[in-house]
């Protein structure tokens, strides 16, 4: 049973300022160790639940925040970027159960820290007319691969959509939101804890249906600048629909990936 662990930054409890999740910040070693906690306690419980590999993929910013060396050794960790398929960068058809640890509200909603793969690129990113979480898009992908979505914690914005959208999903609600950087938080330990029974049951529960993929892929973003938008108008099949805005059909979730991290790269 192979299980991978997609770990972000901005969902984790007692994480919710700027300063915490920039490196340099005041409060970004801090955030880095709360994170890694989030990490642990997930590489935990799956093994608990029957685990025989886990793959954990640090996900945020530069992709090189985990405390390696305070990472469960069982574990192997994708580290640093770019990779090819960024947040979901290892997974493959080889993979049984995906876990997005350290999740949040996307950009457009009101959430902490939202934001949607770039804050610096995009204002707001929507797929097939719909607002589009970093939740949405990676597990998406993660069902190309035939692989189910089975957990996912962060804040309570997060935790509802993915109720609303997984059948069987366990979401680990660690925090609310209270501003775009103010939360109220469960105490670390408590949400270890909590994901930590989240994800042993999650791979004990047995069959997890895979997200259906919608027949058409129609990625629509809103940049943050007009320049962003007409550096991304380039890229072969995309459309200007606005002064900030540009859409493309893409025909996988792999190349929806793909173009998202191109056009954050030139936004």
């Amino acid at each position: 049973m192979h299980v991978y662990i997609s770990v972000d930054m901005e969902g984790v409890a007692g994480v919710a300022t700027k300063e915490q999740v920039l490196p340099g910040g005041s409060g970004y070693a801090r955030a880095q160790a709360l994170m890694t906690r989030e990490a642990n306690a997930a590489i935990a419980g799956a093994f608990n639940g029957g685990a025989t590999k886990v793959t954990v993929n640090d996900s945020h910013g530069p992709m090189d925040n985990l405390l390696h060396d305070e990472l469960d050794e069982r574990a192997r960790v994708v580290v640093g970027r770019p990779k090819a398929h960024g947040m979901v960068n290892g997974v493959t058809s080889d993979v049984d159960l995906a876990m997005f640890v350290g999740y949040h509200a996307a950009g457009g909603q009101i959430g902490v820290l939202a934001h949607s793969f770039s804050s610096a690129a995009f204002a707001e990113i929507r797929l097939n007319g719909e607002i589009a979480s970093e939740l949405r898009i990676n597990s998406l992908f993660a069902a190309g691969c035939g692989v189910p979505t089975v957990l996912v914690s962060g804040d309570d914005v997060i935790c509802a959509e993915a109720r609303n959208v997984y059948p069987t999903v366990t979401a680990v609600e660690v925090k609310t939101v209270e501003g775009f950087t103010a939360a109220n938080s469960m105490h670390p330990t408590a949400a270890c804890a909590a994901i930590r029974q989240a994800s042993e049951q999650a791979v004990r529960y047995g069959e997890h249906p895979v997200l259906d993929i919608p027949d058409r892929l129609l990625l629509e973003a809103e940049m943050t600048s007009a320049t962003g938008a007409e550096l991304a108008s380039y890229v072969p099949g995309a459309t200007r629909t606005g002064t900030r805005t540009v859409m493309r059909e893409v025909d996988s979730p792999q190349e929806l990936i793909g173009l998202i991290s191109v056009w954050a790269k030139l936004g």
